[in-house]
């Protein structure tokens, strides 16, 4: 699951700049499907890119 920790923060950051409430880790997990759970990473992948 910690494979997914990456996009969940960057859910988080999404969901806060909306003015919006986060579900938590595990629902997260639990209720996206793989293919939204690999688009959040490579969002947050390409934010940390940015970043550097």
């Amino acid at each position: 699951m910690s494979t997914y920790k990456d996009g969940y923060e960057y859910y988080v950051f999404k969901c806060e700049q909306f003015g919006l409430e986060p579900i938590n880790f595990s629902n997260f997990i639990e209720n996206l499907s793989e293919e939204q759970l690999d688009r959040f990473n490579e969002h947050a992948r390409q934010m940390k890119e940015q970043v550097k």
